[in-house]
């Protein structure tokens, strides 16, 4: 090779550069070229990180994603794929810290480290277009051997002294982007990679080349064994190492303008994982390797043969290229449906929702308007459990038609009735015979499921309300869909919200005791996540797992000397409620609340601002997780306490039996359901009844705790179990009073206390008139005969003269008044029916719920004077 010395850069890198081999391509060419210029475009964009730009990324040290510079300041060395310190540094630090040494003080101490391994891009100081031969002294090899010659005087002096030799132009291996050191056109990374290589084509020059050249100014001649040979090691020679450096020549432009999208678009989420400098090179240079032209079109067959990190990038890469490849027009075409599309994000859920196992396309899209109407309702599930349950059900009725009934692949037209019974028929058969359902799989094993109750409820329930929805919003007339195929599609029905037993005694002694406590967090726990901690506070508080697994970094204190734990109880709509808590598990909590700040010093090298505090996790995820804001997830903990409860052989046994747990000690103990209820963020009595497990030997307490006065007394319909007065929007919250003692009497109960104890009844058993007389709902079809039977109202009616009427409507009206207000009171609390169906001449009627329920004959009176109040519907929810 022999060019002038003043030929430019540019001529020197067109010579020097072996062209490429043409890429062909799979999509096609319009297509490609539409992407190509759609990143293009997106990458110049002015909020475009500009590190990402070019074909050679110089990656900032500190930069705040892909930063790769040791957490000492002027380290020079590189990091750890999963630490913030290099590897020396790393070492010292553990010995620092089990010295007792604080992250700061460590900090400040540690002696930064030159580099050891790669290369900076530096330029010698004397020659801007040639590279360094070491990284200390900066220069090139030329001006290091006079300088060495020179005794190595001092450097800036001796360089002020000195001229500027010219390029050599750059690199001739294609992916490498550094200046040649000699006329042979390597630089120096790769020059030592070319003698590994044995020489490959035998390139070489003359021993006295250097001195030639200063002398004449003449470049040397470049001879070979084999040229062909060394262009082909050219070609295929890795990138050498070089420190901050992400290389992607070689990689076709779509490809390297997708990957420059996926690291932009990969850092822009609230808590991305961390793709280290070194693990996305790897991954450009696999691609590479394979021949990868797009990463949106990838289907060769050795990507699933790369190590789980670069598959990672991979697929995160598909999934930001995802949102800017495809509308939301293109997706419904392309049979999936991605949910940033519509500004959400489910938790804990991938965006991409595939829809191709539908086989019909009238029904694919008919699922995807469904699912697109969800996304947009300012009442869209927060989960993605919601939108796979539709997914499924539609998946069994595609599979279904596309065997049974081919003629409607094309149109819904023929579809009738008989079709949606002989499918729902089919679904009750496989669910009796236990069969494997149609078209849906096991993501592990790749085996067809097992239709279940659970299962066939969820698919009748979700394919009703996805048809009833086409039929509302006019979509099964758009597509065709007859109305009697809709109208016949049944619902699956009530769940039968089969509720979990209390813990027995031996299993909850076993789960509390200590040596069992110990091998939870020493073997299942060796992180020291907090996983016991976790499990204490559900024991203690009956709180729901998500709620504890969620709590913040300062959700206890004393306030009146009292410990309280905040927290939220989000499923109900109860955001930061207190709860106290025992001085045992506040001493746990606050110990869990140390070692989580100690860990942010750790990493951060620092303690938390006034402003980071409050939104730090109380048990933070160790995973993409740098500002320690998410929690551990509810999963974790759950395998966990399953593996834990598998090596105590303790059975069927899940974390959750605690709040049942809870709820029975709460109920036996003295509580009412009302009190139960507002404890444990629950939306009604029924859901609370739902916990608290009452055994015969319960009910006899409980059926005779809530009483009203009688009518003989000072305020009769009074209620005896609380201090305020009942109103009929309070009836859902009356409390029960277990220790109140009483004696059965006619028509109610007597709390007189020495007529209780055996005494004789001062009053001669008047108990019609007598203060001491109350009356439970158990009473309600009694007291309704007796002014049946007396007609008290018409005796007052056919009175001779308006004084005498007046006086037997006096005399009969705190009787009437008390029974209307239980009435009411009773109707409130929802036990109305029940009582009026009480019947006392069947023994089993004293243990049904209304006899507990008693009322002060004053309030009931009262509640019969005041006017109706509009019922509002009920909430719903699981607790």
């Amino acid at each position: 090779m022999t060019s002038a010395r003043g030929r430019s850069r540019k001529e020197h890198r067109k010579q020097a550069k072996p062209r490429l081999r043409l890429l062909s391509h799979d999509v096609p060419a319009r297509e490609w070229r539409d992407r190509l210029e759609l990143l293009e475009a997106l990458i110049s964009a002015p909020n475009f990180d500009p590190v990402l730009r070019g074909d050679v990324l110089q990656i900032p040290r500190d930069h705040p994603h892909l930063g790769w510079g040791c957490q000492v300041a002027q380290c020079e060395r590189v990091r750890g794929e999963c630490g913030l310190f290099c590897q020396r540094h790393h070492l010292e630090w553990k010995q620092a810290k089990a010295a007792g040494v604080g992250k700061p003080q460590f900090l400040r101490e540690a002696s930064p480290m030159p580099v050891a391994m790669g290369r900076r891009r530096q330029r010698c100081l004397i020659c801007p277009e040639r590279g360094t031969l070491k990284q200390e002294p900066p220069l090139c090899g030329s001006h290091y051997s006079k300088w060495v010659d020179a005794d190595m005087p001092p450097l800036k002096d001796w360089c002020s002294t000195q001229h500027p030799g010219a390029s050599y132009g750059p690199c001739a291996v294609v992916i490498c982007d550094e200046p040649a050191s000699s006329p042979l056109r390597l630089c120096y990374g790769h020059r030592g990679r070319y003698v590994e290589n044995d020489r490959p084509g035998g390139a070489r020059l003359s021993k006295r080349w250097a001195a030639d050249y200063e002398c004449t100014g003449q470049p040397p001649i470049v001879r070979f064994d084999d040229e062909s040979e060394f262009q082909r090691w050219c070609e295929t020679a890795r990138s050498v190492r070089v420190t901050g450096q992400i290389c992607l020549e070689g990689l076709p432009k779509l490809a390297a303008a997708e990957l420059k999208w996926g690291l932009f678009d990969h850092y822009q989420q609230a808590q991305p994982s961390r793709w280290s400098l070194g693990s996305v090179q790897r991954t450009a240079r696999a691609c590479m390797n394979l021949g990868i032209k797009s990463f949106a079109d990838l289907e060769h067959p050795k990507v699933a043969g790369l190590p789980p990190y670069q598959r990672v990038i991979i697929r995160g890469i598909r999934e930001s290229l995802r949102k800017i490849y495809f509308t939301q027009e293109d997706t419904k075409e392309a049979g999936f449906i991605e949910t940033v599309h519509f500004g959400r994000r489910l938790d804990h859920a991938s965006s991409y929702m595939d829809l191709t196992p539908i086989p019909q396309r009238w029904l694919r899209d008919l699922l995807w308007e469904y699912l697109a109407a969800q996304l947009r309702s300012p009442k869209c599930p927060r989960s993605r459990g919601p939108f796979d349950a539709a997914r499924r059900s539609v998946v069994q009725l595609g599979t279904y038609l596309a065997a049974e009934v081919p003629q409607a692949d094309e149109s819904p037209k023929q579809l009738t009735e008989k079709h949606t019974e002989a499918f729902v028929a089919d679904i009750l058969h496989r669910e009796r015979e236990g069969l494997p359902s149609l078209g849906l799989f096991h993501s592990a094993t790749g085996k067809p499921t097992i239709v279940t109750s659970n299962q066939r409820r969820s698919t009748f329930t979700g394919l009703h309300k996805i048809v009833y929805w086409a039929l509302e919003s006019g979509q099964s007339e758009a597509i065709g869909l007859p109305r009697l195929f809709i109208t016949a599609m049944p619902t699956g029905g009530k769940d039968p919200k089969i509720s979990r037993n209390p813990f027995t005694d031996d299993v909850a002694r076993a789960l509390a005791d200590e040596q069992n406590l110990q091998q939870f967090a020493v073997q299942f726990d060796p992180q020291d996540l907090g996983l016991r901690d976790i499990w204490e506070t559900l024991v203690f508080t009956g709180r729901r797992c998500s709620e504890v697994v969620k709590l913040r970094l300062d959700c206890i204190g004393r306030y009146g000397n009292f410990p309280l734990l905040w927290h939220d109880q989000t499923k109900v709509g109860n955001f930061n409620d207190a709860v106290r808590i025992p001085e045992y598990l506040f001493a746990r909590l606050e110990e869990r609340r140390t070692k989580t700040l100690k860990r942010f010093e750790e990493h951060h090298g620092r303690m938390p601002t006034r402003d980071e505090r409050p939104k730090l996790a109380l048990f933070p995820s160790p995973a993409c997780n740098a500002n320690r804001r998410k929690s551990l997830s509810y999963g974790h903990f759950q395998i966990c306490f399953s593996d834990w409860v598998d090596v105590l052989d303790l059975g069927a046994v899940v974390a959750h039996q605690a709040r049942h747990t809870m709820a029975t000690k709460l109920l036996r103990h003295g509580a009412s359901l009302a009190h139960i209820r507002r404890y444990l963020g629950q939306v009604s009595d029924r859901m609370a009844e739902h916990y608290a497990k009452v055994a015969n030997s319960d009910l006899e307490d409980v059926l005779q705790a809530v009483w009203v006065a009688g009518p003989g007394s000072a305020s009769p319909g009074e209620l005896l179990s609380g201090d305020q007065p009942l109103a009929q929007h309070e009836a859902m919250a009356l409390a029960l009073d277990l220790s109140r003692r009483s004696t059965p009497a006619e028509g109610g109960f007597c709390t007189y206390q020495p007529v209780v104890d055996g005494g004789v009844c001062p009053w001669n058993l008047d108990c019609e008139n007598c203060d001491k007389f109350v009356l439970s709902g158990a009473d309600l079809v009694y007291w309704r005969r007796k002014q049946q039977q007396q007609q008290w109202r018409s005796i007052a009616e056919r009175a001779p003269d308006d004084t005498t009427a007046d006086y037997l409507h006096k005399v009969f009206e705190p009787t009437a008044r008390a029974i209307d207000g239980l009435e009411r009171a009773l109707a409130g609390m929802g036990l109305l029916e029940e009582a009026l169906s009480l019947d006392l001449r069947r023994p089993q009627d004293y243990f049904e719920r209304v006899w507990s329920t008693a009322f002060r004959a004053a309030d009931l009176a009262r509640l019969a004077d005041e006017p109706e109040l509009s019922d509002e519907p009920e909430l719903s929810g699981a607790s």
